[in-house]
């Protein structure tokens, strides 16, 4: 199977005032580059980063949602859209925010016969932005949510699609949501976004 990567990459950064977190370092390069180099590492072949431009040298197609920070199915459905910007089967939904998204995808199996994506989840808890989907079924939902998907929920998208879980250690799912995160995965904060062209 052909596979793309959508990696979402636009939030706010509430807390941490606002700080472009895809830009935060650890072990020397951009989370953002880790997550790029991760989504290669297993095949992607386009990707398609939902946010604003954050660092031109990076081989991927930007995209916005409008208006934007309408959260990540709006991300979502924007790069979905997006002309010729992906055309494989499957499709992985990745945040931007992982320490380790080598890993995470790692643990994360072809999507089984029978369904329509598969997702790590923590204690149960469906990780949904580590995940790898088709890219049809996900065309066809994203079609039918209103106002473009902005401000939905995650569920709204894949709640009603055919998910397998794989149950994984809460350490492959580790994110970096704060600066005390971004402390402890030894990491530092970097330069701020590049000029919109």
């Amino acid at each position: 199977m052909s596979l793309d990567a959508v990696l979402l990459a636009g939030g706010r950064g509430a807390r941490v005032g606002g700080a472009a977190k895809p830009l935060f370092r650890v072990d020397g390069e951009t989370l953002l580059a880790r997550t790029v180099a991760a989504a290669r590492g297993v095949g992607a072949a386009r990707i398609v980063v939902a946010a604003p431009l954050l660092a031109s040298d990076l081989d991927v197609t930007w995209v916005r949602e409008d208006p934007p920070f309408g959260g990540p199915v709006a991300a979502t459905v924007a790069a979905l859209a997006a002309p010729r910007a992906l055309e494989a089967d499957e499709v992985l939904l990745l945040a931007c925010d992982l320490v380790d998204p080598a890993a995470a995808l790692a643990a994360l199996p072809s999507i089984p016969p029978g369904a329509d994506g598969v997702c790590l989840a923590e204690g149960g808890r469906p990780q949904w932005l580590t995940g790898r989907y088709r890219t049809a079924a996900l065309r066809e939902v994203a079609s039918t949510i209103p106002d473009g998907g902005r401000d939905a929920a995650m569920r709204t998208l894949l709640g009603g699609l055919r998910i397998a879980f794989v149950d994984t250690p809460a350490a492959l799912s580790r994110d970096i949501d704060t600066w005390d995160d971004l402390t402890a995965a030894g990491g530092s904060a970097a330069s701020e976004p590049e000029e919109e062209p």
